[in-house]
């Protein structure tokens, strides 16, 4: 019997898809599940006939690859990928390779590639973006580890991928941990995407009072245009659809988000690196204001909002809700990029920045024409500081900013709550402010924690202390940290 090009673990919905999108591109695959039932299922259900090899035991799954092996974990990340890992190596010889295609945390597969390379064997952590439909039809792959891995998954993976004007949305990523911490941020700029979206369509119900129907053609529009993307067109059906009763679906569904954890590491890791990833954050917490629904209820009764009513153009305020929404995602993608590069100094990746932004143009959740944008923006200068830097970016802000102020300043006179908007607004206002107000901030940590500051009128890299009760005399604290 012929030997499987590849074999997998875990057959939930997204690994029984890509397995039957690997066997589609002409790959024969290998598959077991802790849970042998399934596998015999499979087999016998949706995978009958085809060249998908069923196995009921880890070293039966071994015994039915061909060299080097290459075996794909798609079960829940932490503890699972870890013991998995562990009932693999006894079957496993040298060069052989270990891929962990969930949504583990970067530190894990940093951890774990210089385990498995200990062993003798390649370790790959890899992102796959694109849900159910596109690990069938063809996900956004985003690997990382083992550079010596991937001449081996290379063929599999590309072939596998989406593709955007013929080329794969799929290519390495970097060392070690790269591909999760990619995939890690790509999830982060989905929460603040769906956050943006989620932001929109408050203020076309609550402000102007559109009814779903209405909102759904607003939304089908803007997906023509500039705000062209996977998720704005699921926003359009989302509206457009009813519940069995004929009334709109999206007002039965309880306003409580759930979350998985990728957002929250986006936070913390730009809280680690120093970057103001403040959209995103945003994002999350208000995922987590949302759950606190019974407060929110009560809190609804006792505090007071805003008596300001709506008196502008509705048609306007449509247009300057669409730029709105347009510049705070490009907040976004600047925030997620800085922290990207952030990373790759601190790890020392090699992050081709570019060749993201093309992983991220077909198949994965954040999928969108904007993304070629970003494309053309790092091919011009693989160096760029920050996307806003870019011109067409520049001015595509510049051209949204009276919209994106006119929008927010509406949404606070209405009592409209609009973190992710207003965030990223005041990101940019931040940004573009020569002298901030930080300088008063240095001198209060001086003051009563004798933290030194930097003058203006000196070279920096010069700390300086200033007693400034007169009874501090002028010992200063240690560590400076700008």
């Amino acid at each position: 019997m012929r030997k499987a090009d590849i074999g997998l673990v875990g057959l939930a919905v997204m690994g029984e898809n890509l397995v039957m999108n690997m066997e589609s591109k002409g790959f024969t695959v290998a598959v077991y599940n802790r849970t042998t039932q399934k596998v015999k299922n499979f087999v016998e259900g949706c995978a009958k006939g085809k060249n998908i090899i069923g196995t009921y035991s880890v070293e039966e799954l071994a015994g039915a690859l061909e060299k080097p092996r290459k075996v794909m974990l798609m079960v829940k990340a932490g503890q699972p990928v870890d013991d998995f890992i562990e009932q693999l190596l006894p079957h496993l010889e040298k060069g052989d390779i270990i891929i962990d295609g969930g949504n583990s945390n970067y530190p894990d597969t940093d951890r774990r590639v210089k385990y498995v390379e200990s062993k003798g064997l390649l370790y790959i952590g890899t992102g796959v973006s694109g849900g159910e439909e596109g690990a069938l039809k063809g996900p956004s792959i985003m690997p990382g580890g083992s550079s010596a891995a991937w001449p081996y998954v290379k063929p599999i993976f590309q072939a596998i991928a989406a593709k955007v004007d013929g080329q794969p949305c799929c290519d390495w990523v970097g060392e070690e941990g790269a591909g999760h911490f990619v995939k890690m941020v790509h999830n982060g700029i989905e929460y603040g995407d769906m956050q943006l979206i989620a932001e929109a369509y408050l203020l076309m119900r609550d402000v102007l009072g559109m009814e779903p129907s209405e909102m759904a053609r607003v939304f089908a529009d803007w997906n023509q245009g500039e705000l062209d993307s996977y998720l704005i067109e699921i926003t359009a059906d989302i509206l457009a659809t009813q519940d069995s009763d004929g009334s709109p679906l999206i007002d039965k569904i309880l306003d409580t988000a759930g979350q998985k954890g990728t957002g929250k590491w986006t936070a913390i890791n730009a809280l680690d690196e120093g970057v103001p990833l403040t959209l995103i954050a945003e994002a999350v917490f208000a995922r987590a204001l949302s759950s606190n629904k019974e407060q929110r209820v009560k809190a609804s009764g006792l505090l007071p909002g805003s008596a300001s009513a709506f008196s502008g153009n509705k048609e306007t305020f449509l247009k300057q809700i669409q730029q709105a929404l347009y510049a705070s995602k490009i907040i976004s993608y600047t925030q997620g990029y800085l922290l990207m590069q952030a990373a790759a100094q601190t790890h020392g990746w090699h992050l081709n920045y570019g060749g993201i932004a093309l992983m991220w143009r077909g198949g994965c959740i954040i999928r969108s024409a904007f993304l070629g944008k970003i494309m053309e923006a790092y091919t011009a200068n693989p160096e760029l500081e920050n996307l806003l830097f870019d011109p067409y970016f520049a001015q595509a802000v510049a051209d949204s900013l009276p919209a994106w102020r006119a929008t927010v300043s509406t949404a606070v006179l209405s009592g409209i709550a609009l973190p992710a908007m207003t965030s990223a607004l005041a990101y940019y206002d931040g940004l573009r402010t020569q002298n901030s107000g930080a300088n008063m901030i240095q001198a209060q940590r001086d003051y009563f924690g004798a933290h030194t500051y930097e003058r203006v009128d000196q070279p920096r890299g010069q700390f300086f202390h200033t007693n400034w009760t007169g009874e501090g005399g002028d010992t200063a604290a240690g560590n400076y940290n700008a």
